[in-house]
């Protein structure tokens, strides 16, 4: 997502002349659009995207059940 906004950033400014952008050859302001699309293949291919949204779910799902253990009045700490 990063490299999406910088690549917009540098479209915006080399659109507008502003310096030292509007200098720039065009594959350079464009070249962070390749490295998101390169990025985004590596995530999907390698599981990254996956693994996350799963580590995500699991932490709402942690999160939902010490929330329902608390309003119950059971002790959630670890034993010693």
């Amino acid at each position: 997502m990063y490299l999406l906004g910088l690549g917009i950033a540098l479209l915006l400014m080399k659109h507008l002349e502003i310096d030292p952008v509007a200098t720039w050859p065009w594959w350079v302001v464009l070249a962070p659009f390749a490295l998101a699309a390169v990025w985004w293949v590596w995530a999907d291919t390698t599981g990254y995207t996956k693994r996350k949204a799963m580590e995500r779910m699991d932490q709402k799902k942690r999160d939902r059940l010490e929330k329902q253990r608390e309003n119950l009045g059971i002790k959630t700490g670890k034993r010693r």
